[in-house]
C-alpha cells in the first residue's frame, strides 16, 4: 500500500480522532474522568459500536490496574482498533477469464469513479479490462463511464438508452468471453437499499451473469461513501441480504473525519474491505490493509 496516499487521506479522521486523543491524555495517572471523555470523543471518530467495544476494553484494563497511565492509552487504543479489524483478508484471485466483477451501491456513492479507479489498477498490473454499462436508465451514467473507458483506452459495452439492464450484462458477459477479457466490471443503476424492486432487478443481473460466465460474479462490490459514517453499515446489510456482497470499497476517506467506520463496518458484518478511496484523481485507490491503516491513523506528520 502507498502509505503516504493514505497518510493524507485519512488526515480528517486522525485529526478528530488521534490528535484529540493525545490532547486529552497528556501524561501521569488516568482517571475515570478522561476515560468519560475520551468514549465521546471515540464517538465523535464515528467508530460507533466499535467505540462501544474499546471502551469497554479500555474501563477493564482501567479496572484491573493494567492501564494505569494517560500515555498507556494512545498504544493500547492502537492494538485494539487492530484487533478489531482482524487481520488481512487475502485478495480475490483472478484466476478465471473472465473474472465478473458486480459494482453495486447506492446514487452518489462514487461508484461510478470507482470503477474507473479499478478498472484503471487492474490495467497497471497487466490485465485485459472491459467496462459494462448497464445503468441504463441514467444516461449521464453511461456517459461518465463512456468517458473514462476513452480516458483508460479501454473497450466498454453499452447498449441503448432504457435497455434491459440483465440482457446488456449477458451480452457484456458473452463479449468479454470471446474477446479474451481478463476483468470485466460491471456498473449497475444506483439505488436505494429501502427500494425493492430496484433490488430485485440486480439480484436478475447477478442470475444472468452466472449462467454466461460460470461462478459469475466472481466478486461483489459494494461502494459505500465514507461520509455516511454509521448509516453505511445498514446499507451493506441490505445489499449483503440481497445480492450476497463479498467485499466493499469505501470511498471519500480523504473527505471526512468519520474514516473510523471502517472500523465498524469491519468488526459488524465481517465483509472485507477491499479497497479504499483516498483523494480524486485516477490514482487515489488502494488495497485495503488493516495494520497499514491503523498506522496511518497514528503516524505523526
Amino acid at each position: 500500500m502507498v502509505f503516504g496516499r493514505l497518510f493524507a487521506g485519512l488526515r480528517k479522521t486522525r485529526e478528530t480522532l488521534v490528535s484529540g486523543l493525545r490532547k486529552l491524555m497528556g501524561r501521569g495517572e488516568l482517571d475515570a474522568t478522561q476515560l468519560d471523555r475520551l468514549e465521546e470523543l471515540l464517538y465523535t471518530a464515528d467508530l460507533g459500536p466499535a467505540a462501544a467495544s474499546l471502551v469497554v476494553s479500555l474501563r477493564e484494563a482501567f479496572r484491573k490496574g493494567t492501564l494505569k497511565r494517560a500515555e498507556e492509552v494512545e498504544p493500547f487504543v492502537k492494538a485494539r482498533l487492530l484487533q478489531l479489524m482482524g487481520g488481512a483478508e487475502p485478495p480475490v484471485a483472478v484466476e478465471l477469464r473472465p473474472h465478473v466483477v458486480l459494482v453495486v451501491g447506492v446514487n452518489g456513492s462514487g461508484k461510478t469513479t470507482s470503477i474507473a479507479k479499478l478498472a484503471a489498477l487492474h490495467k497497471r498490473e497487466g490485465r485485459k479490462v472491459m467496462l459494462a454499462a448497464c445503468d441504463t436508465f441514467r444516461a449521464a451514467a453511461v456517459e461518465q463511464l463512456s468517458i473514462w473507458a476513452d480516458r483508460l483506452e479501454l473497450p466498454i459495452f453499452k447498449g441503448k438508452s432504457g435497455a434491459d439492464p440483465s440482457g446488456l450484462a449477458w451480452d457484456a458477459a458473452d463479449a468479454a468471453v470471446k474477446e479474451g477479457i481478463d476483468v470485466l466490471l460491471v456498473d449497475t443503476a444506483g439505488r436505494l437499499h429501502t427500494q425493492k424492486n430496484l433490488m430485485t432487478e440486480l439480484e436478475k443481473v447477478r442470475r444472468v451473469l452466472g449462467k454466461r460466465v460460470p461462478g459469475a460474479p466472481h466478486e461483489t462490490l459494494l461502494i459505500l461513501d465514507g461520509t455516511t459514517g454509521q448509516n453505511a453499515i445498514v446499507q451493506a446489510r441490505q445489499f449483503q441480504a440481497s445480492v450476497a456482497v463479498t467485499g466493499l470499497m469505501v470511498t471519500k476517506l480523504d473527505g471526512t473525519a468519520r474514516g473510523g467506520a471502517v472500523v465498524s463496518i469491519r468488526e459488524q458484518l465481517g465483509l472485507p474491505v477491499r479497497f479504499v478511496g483516498v483523494g480524486e484523481t485516477i490514482e487515489d485507490i488502494e488495497r485495503f490493509e488493516p495494520a497499514a491503516f491503523v498506522e496511518a491513523l497514528f503516524q505523526s506528520a
